[in-house]
């Protein structure tokens, strides 16, 4: 386990470079369409931040981690709340970070273990630290499920809406961004309410 943690925190380093040519969650899917023994196509090509929608990053911020500014790679006022909600045995809520979602997506996949929540709280500080917030972003934005075998916002922009991300408008923008907690359920087109809740989200960030 030590060593696996190592080789991940040099992989964290690395990406402040190397884009990655691939992560746990596509692997994850390739390996679940191979033993369900369906058809699978993946679309993932990485563009740099200049090449994305300014609306596209700003929408899925607002949608992800309206503080990613602020933390340092964990929301500790989002988990108080989360565990508040838990308490009072309310509907669970999500804490996570763009960071932290983006080292689950880079090496750990979908699933859930104590385990990867203790590698968890070290990678975060590491890409903290070594990436910074634009890169952090810019990882995140390409290498995210935004669909069946849709990876990073320029697939998705072309998958869903026929068009480059650089070209994806205010409304797309808060939809695609709607659809990242359930990319394998939600539909753009559906998800009305919630884009308008990410759109004022927005507007109240200042974007």
């Amino acid at each position: 386990m030590a060593l696996s943690l190592v080789a991940c925190c040099v992989d964290v380093v690395s990406t402040r470079w190397i884009d990655p040519p691939t992560t746990a969650v596509h692997d994850q899917r390739r390996l679940q369409a191979w033993m369900n023994n369906t058809p699978y196509h993946e679309r993932y090509k990485f563009f740099p931040l200049s090449q994305i929608s300014p609306d596209l990053q700003h929408a899925v911020v607002a949608a992800e981690d309206a503080r990613f500014y602020q933390h340092h790679g964990f929301d500790w006022h989002e988990i108080q709340i989360a565990a508040e909600d838990d308490l009072d045995g309310g509907r669970s809520r999500g804490a996570s970070t763009i960071t932290q979602q983006l080292v689950k997506n880079l090496f750990f996949g979908t699933g859930r273990s104590i385990l990867r929540k203790g590698a968890e709280v070290t990678l975060v500080p590491v890409a903290e630290l070594v990436l910074g917030k634009r890169r952090i972003l810019e990882l995140y934005i390409n290498v995210v499920e935004w669909g069946p075998g849709i990876y990073g916002a320029e697939s998705a922009c072309r998958y869903h809406y026929g068009t480059a991300a650089r070209n994806i408008d205010r409304q797309q923008a808060a939809r695609l961004a709607a659809i990242l907690p359930a990319p394998l359920k939600r539909r753009p087109e559906r998800m009305n309410d919630y884009s308008a809740r990410i759109l004022e989200r927005m507007h109240q960030m200042g974007w």
